[in-house]
């Protein structure tokens, strides 16, 4: 029986890809998780409140924690913000992940030197780096990490929870249609909708449903009516997330198109559930996706793309049956949260362990 170690988190403890990691720590690796967090970020004054307690308040914060708790390891979300203060917190052995294809963002950004002097500083002082895909090596390596550190692997999803929806004849007529991203700006929900609308002009039958919320609900609900497409489109405004899975279930068809993608756990659940994927072509969805093998990738904000691509689908919508039983044994092979995170929780107990021993001699 392994003895209990115990780790800080450090990050937006709420987020859902923060709760899959300290989750699969707890399941897997037994681990006693405790955890800090900033203020939430606001515009003006609260973005400068923010930033005047990263730089001084909370390395010392965190250093009052460390002291108090005594953890055996300290863990981070991005390697510009909570990975700098992983490294500020000073113990040993400490992991930081990167979110994004690159966590220098925004591109242009005044920035975005100080943003790179902290990751710097984070990708040194870290004992392992988790590139959550293989889009996140390219910007390591031209940061000149010791790539020895780095750990590629996916959080992954459940496959326990994401049951698989075997297609058939069934459930191919009406064909479904299932976007599961938050209702703002950067998934290009409208570029959707434009969509849903040629194909509703070209006399193909699709039914949509757009699952989430976001501030942009109202505005695209609104935009739906004038394309004409609001008896063919459901908003369901935010759900509970045990109710995705049946509702991926019953799609046949997977529709993402984001500006930016990272590693996208909504694109897992969708082919593990059985839903055949069309996603922005993208650096990101490329590590998962081949364009006609086993999903459509389409060009950037291109409405009419994304259209014919489903209304050649939707003629013959058995030519993608193969791709949607492959695309199930790729993520339980590839994607599978209970696999990854036994391996990501070994890799902790086996740092946490070699420095008991150090410290033993």
């Amino acid at each position: 029986m392994r003895k209990e170690r115990k780790i800080l988190f450090l990050g937006e403890v709420e987020r859902a890809d923060a709760q899959t990691w300290i989750n699969g720590l707890k399941e897997f690796g037994h681990f006693n998780i405790i955890t800090w967090e900033m203020n939430e970020t606001g515009k003006g004054w609260r973005r400068l409140l923010r930033f005047f307690e990263f730089l001084t308040i909370a390395p010392f914060k965190i250093r009052k924690i460390v002291a108090r708790e005594k953890p055996d390891m300290v863990i981070a979300e991005r390697t510009t913000s909570f990975g700098y203060l992983a490294a500020a917190a000073g113990v040993h052995p400490s992991a930081i992940a990167q979110q994004g294809i690159t966590d220098l963002y925004p591109p242009g950004s005044m920035l975005i030197p100080v943003k790179r002097f902290l990751q710097q500083t984070a990708f040194k002082k870290a004992t392992l780096i988790h590139a959550w895909g293989p889009v996140m090596i390219q910007s390591m390596q031209d940061a000149h990490v010791d790539m020895a550190k780095v750990l590629t692997m996916p959080k992954g999803i459940d496959l326990r929870r994401f049951t698989f929806s075997p297609p058939d004849a069934s459930n191919a007529i009406p064909i479904k249609v299932i976007v599961t991203r938050s209702l703002t700006p950067d998934y290009r929900h409208d570029i959707i909708l434009q969509a849903a609308a040629l194909i509703k002009s070209r006399g193909v039958h699709i039914e949509w449903i757009l699952v989430g919320g976001g501030f942009l609900q109202e505005e695209l609900e609104q935009l739906s009516v004038s394309l004409g497409v609001q008896d063919i489109v459901t908003f369901t405004g935010r759900i509970h997330n045990h109710d995705l899975p049946a509702m991926l279930q019953q799609s046949l068809l997977y529709v993402s198109m984001p500006v930016s993608e990272g590693v996208s756990s909504s694109l897992f659940e969708a082919m593990a559930a059985g839903c055949y994927p069309l996603v922005t072509d993208l650096p990101g969805n490329r590590s998962w996706i081949e364009h006609k093998k086993n999903g459509r990738l389409i060009p950037l904000n291109n409405a009419e793309a994304l259209a014919q691509e489903i209304v050649d689908i939707a003629a013959i919508p058995e030519s993608i049956f193969a791709s949607i039983f492959a695309n199930r044994s790729f993520v339980e092979k590839h994607a599978s949260f209970e696999t990854n995170m036994k391996i990501i929780a070994d890799k902790y107990h086996e740092l946490i362990d070699t420095k008991a021993s150090i410290n033993q001699l």
